[in-house]
């Protein structure tokens, strides 16, 4: 009887032991770090820059964080690829970027959750629509914005696109559409 209920013991920890394994594996994060991260990093390993330009209110950000940056294909890509910041556009963090410092003045604590003011590094930006997704050089120069929700495979290309200065040969509409007609997708919905 001890035996048998060993057994049934130690294959329920086992069995726990595989399913945590796995949700934890399926379960890989973007590694999200802060503008002054970014600086320090490119010093010893430059890499391009994607910046999520969210608010705590917006239905879209939420949609975007839940089923583009949780896809395993865009976390591991981004993960690999590019340095991830996260930015509340109506926060009141302090970023420290190009030797200026940008705060929010007119933050209001007591609507944190709700529209508070634009953030003065939103304004430096020029960003009025959220999501916004940008996109950096190695050396902090401004590529793009990317305005509004995007699913793992619209992300993806652009992901693509500004990894390295293959973005530097789009010269028109015809040659974007034809990067989008001749890109291959990774990712698996």
């Amino acid at each position: 009887m001890q035996n048998d209920s060993n057994l049934r013991l130690n294959k329920f920890y086992l069995i726990t032991f595989f399913i945590l394994f796995f949700f934890k594996a399926q379960s890989q994060e973007i590694n999200w770090i802060s503008l002054e991260e970014v600086v320090e990093f490119q010093k010893t390993e430059p890499k391009n820059v994607i910046i999520d330009v969210y608010t705590n209110w917006c239905g879209p950000c939420k949609l975007m964080d839940k089923n583009t940056f949780s896809n395993p294909e865009i976390v591991s890509y981004i993960n690999k690829n590019y340095y991830a910041v996260k930015f509340n556009a109506e926060g009141d963090d302090t970023v420290n970027f190009m030797d200026k410092t940008f705060t929010n003045p007119n933050y209001d604590s007591s609507r944190s959750q709700k529209r508070n003011s634009s953030h003065e590094f939103t304004k430096f930006l020029g960003i009025n629509a959220y999501p916004s997704t940008l996109f950096f050089d190695t050396q902090m120069n401004y590529i793009s914005p990317v305005k509004g929700y995007l699913n793992p495979k619209q992300i993806e290309i652009y992901l693509s696109l500004f990894k390295d200065d293959k973005y530097k040969n789009i010269k028109s509409q015809s040659d974007f559409d034809e990067f989008v007609k001749n890109f291959k997708s990774i990712v698996k919905i």
